[in-house]
């Protein structure tokens, strides 16, 4: 009698195990299917930012230096985009995409506040039709990251509760950065003057 009480809760020791490691499993790839859909709106973006760039470029002859800077931001970008994408969850990876995309937004600013300097441009139909495409990219961007946030936030809750800690441990499910802003001067908005 004692050897089937034993062998009673071994299995239920197994068939807690096998759900916490599964419920770990399916929270991971929620997280990466998250940081998935950011991807998609981001590679959306760093296309539009070129198409952007050339419509300026004949009115901006004088300001190369503002696009070169939208354009390099873009590619740093770009490439911290597709090393996130590659480990989504990574510290590293993670900061480094957050960096990249906040210098990419100070440029993107840049430029659009110096478009407001010359009517031509501010008037045209391609840069606004563009401007309004990137805006909203942009708040797809910040719905897919909330997404992305919260879906690290399950997964880290699950891989931290007990018993689901022990499975994780043994199994190298390692903890998953969110998308935070990292400095206080980055969460202020970004301030214009024509003065």
């Amino acid at each position: 009698m004692v050897g089937w009480i034993v062998l009673g809760v071994l299995v239920l020791i197994a068939v807690q195990a096998v759900g916490a490691y599964n419920q770990l499993v399916r929270l991971r790839n929620r997280y990466k299917n998250a940081f998935s859909q950011i991807d998609v709106q981001l590679k959306r973006r760093y296309d539009l930012i070129p198409n952007l760039v050339e419509t300026a470029k004949g009115y901006l002859r004088h300001e190369r230096q503002t696009l070169e800077a939208v354009i390099a931001a873009r590619n740093r970008a770009s490439n911290a985009a597709q090393r996130a994408a590659s480990s989504p969850g990574d510290e590293a990876a993670m900061r480094d995409l957050a960096g990249a995309e906040t210098a990419l937004g100070g440029a993107l600013g840049r430029l659009f506040a110096l478009s407001e300097a010359y009517p031509d441009l501010k008037a045209n139909t391609t840069m606004n039709q563009l401007s309004e495409e990137l805006s909203s990219t942009e708040n797809k961007v910040a719905f897919a990251r909330q997404a992305y946030n919260d879906a690290v936030m399950a997964y880290n809750t699950g891989r931290e509760s007990f018993p689901a800690s022990l499975i994780a441990n043994a199994t190298g499910f390692v903890e998953a950065r969110l998308w935070e802003i990292e400095h206080a001067v980055e969460r202020e908005p970004v301030k214009v003057s024509f003065a």
